[in-house]
């Protein structure tokens, strides 16, 4: 009998790529951004233009909304998680106003964001008084907008905590002012409370007294360390090095870049936890001209009206050395249960560097002290214990496992303050962090403007002024090697005779 065939079914949905070619924008394209499930692109022009696409069942990527959120030039987009309602939509611009759009589910395709709906409303009005929606003018208004008194915000960056429901916003200014603002309420974003603010030229290059470390390599820019772990020293308060001015700022009319980033994970390292990092702490990379540095909440005690208050405050735990031109762009990698972070920067000299951070236990330690918590409930806490009956810091002291918590090490919310205003604001941590330049990738040789880390922190991709988008991976002894290339090729089309 002869053989059957059998006919396979057709698959429905296409194998390549789906590229949003005709974007629509009259302009350069300056920033994309995709939402968490990446069904939903929006993309930001020079001329202030905004334009939202939603990915259909057949792959086509079709507009959903189009507004001018911005006067001139949009700097940076980032889309808020799903799980917050309405959608938001978080834009920076070039002239320093940062600015949180609200959709609007009910209202019909072209006005969703910037038109005048629930949505915007449903967020609350902004710091400013305005609500979402259109004005009498026919203007867009955000759900809300801040900017900077003494500068311009250059980027900003957003942490939704699913625990607490609680976001956090970072905005850092063309001065090196970092702002960090706190929002309680989910439903309500127009609502933001100061967290912490400090200026990141100031403070100094290493924490703790040199008990951050740095490993880098060679020069010959092979991918495994070969110089000596060591201290990083400090650098002398007002000395004029790098460009900069007595002041910590960049001198006038120099070319400067901004870049900060949360940690993206939404536990600490298991490492750092053991070291004494709080289990709630937050992560922050800052790139600020030619330094990149890390900073980690700690947890203080402030006292108001005579009763005493824990608080995070940010510390400087590491910097990442070896740059030798502006960093353009910083990528914190998720998925930190391998033990240790890892972060990547873009810098204009052509390089991508890839750094592990580590958190070591002090090998004359104990098992269980203050830098080498064991793994019982008790000790990996997210907040400090209060003492029912006891008012006052003696109720954060006197917790039930004894541990030596910063809040506890505080002698008084008074104290904390009197110390605090000795130490001149030290923001230097005292838990050693250990940074290891892990590669130095070349694959662009032209500046690097762009990288970032998939979901799971698995592949690294960069762009450069080459065009290309290059991935790299992590080989089994540790360093990123080049996995693929994607390009943008120009074909010519032939004119058919008449």
């Amino acid at each position: 009998m002869p053989a059957s065939h059998i006919s396979l079914p057709t698959p429905t949905e296409p194998t390549g790529f789906n590229i949003i070619l005709k974007h629509g924008h009259p302009d350069l394209v300056q920033c994309i951004a995709f939402n968490t499930y990446g069904d939903r692109a929006a993309t930001g022009s020079v001329d202030g233009k905004i334009r939202v696409f939603n990915r259909s069942r057949d792959n086509v990527w079709r507009l959903c909304d189009a507004w001018t959120a911005h006067p001139s030039e949009i700097l940076d987009i980032q889309w808020l998680p799903p799980t917050i309602y309405p959608n938001l939509l978080a834009t920076l611009g070039v002239e320093g106003r940062f600015k949180l759009w609200a959709e609007d589910p009910g209202a019909t395709a072209g006005r969703r964001f910037a038109g005048g709906g629930g949505g915007a409303a449903a967020v609350g009005a902004g710091r400013m008084g305005q609500v979402g929606g259109m004005g009498r003018d026919s203007t867009p208004k955000a759900a809300y907008e801040t900017r900077a008194t003494k500068s311009v915000f250059r980027s900003f960056s957003l942490r939704h905590d699913e625990v607490t429901r609680h976001t956090y916003l970072a905005l850092l200014a063309a001065d090196g002012g970092l702002t960090v603002l706190e929002n309680e309420q989910v439903e309500n974003l127009s609502d933001w409370n100061a967290l912490d603010e400090w200026n990141v030229f100031d403070g100094g290059s290493a924490p703790g007294g040199g008990q951050a470390g740095s490993t880098a390599p060679g020069a010959g820019g092979g991918h495994h360390p070969t110089g000596s772990t060591g201290s990083a020293g400090m650098a002398t308060p007002g000395a004029v090095a790098s460009g900069y001015t007595s002041t910590g700022r960049p001198a006038r009319g120099e070319e400067t870049s901004f870049r900060v980033r949360f940690d993206p994970n939404p536990e600490v390292c298991y490492t750092a936890l053991r070291a004494g990092v709080p289990t709630d702490a937050l992560g922050l990379v800052v790139a600020a001209m030619d330094t990149v540095k890390v900073y980690r909440t700690r947890d203080t005690v402030t006292s108001q009206m005579g009763m005493a208050t824990a608080v995070k405050e940010f510390c400087l735990v590491a910097e990442l050395p070896g740059h030798r031109g502006l960093v353009r762009d910083v990528a914190w990698a998720p998925g930190n249960i391998r033990g240790h972070d890892i972060i990547a920067t873009a810098c204009q000299d052509g390089f991508v560097r890839v750094f592990k951070l580590e958190t070591p236990l002090p090998p004359t330690s104990p098992s269980e002290d203050t830098h080498g918590k064991g793994w019982s409930s008790s000790l990996l806490k997210k907040h400090a214990k209060r003492t029912p009956g006891v008012d006052g810091d003696e109720g954060l002291r006197n917790t039930p496992d004894k541990a030596p918590t910063a809040a506890g090490k505080a002698q008084s919310g008074i104290g904390n303050e009197i110390n605090r205003s000795r130490s001149g604001g030290d923001r230097r941590s005292s838990i050693k962090h250990v940074v290891t330049e892990i590669s130095k990738l070349h694959s662009h040789g032209t500046p690097v403007w762009r990288v970032g880390f998939d979901d799971d922190g698995q592949i690294l991709g960069s762009t450069g002024d080459d065009g290309k988008l290059m991935c790299f991976r992590q080989t089994p002894d540790g360093a990123w090697a080049r996995s693929a290339e994607l390009g943008m090729m120009k074909v010519p089309m032939a004119v058919p005779d008449r």
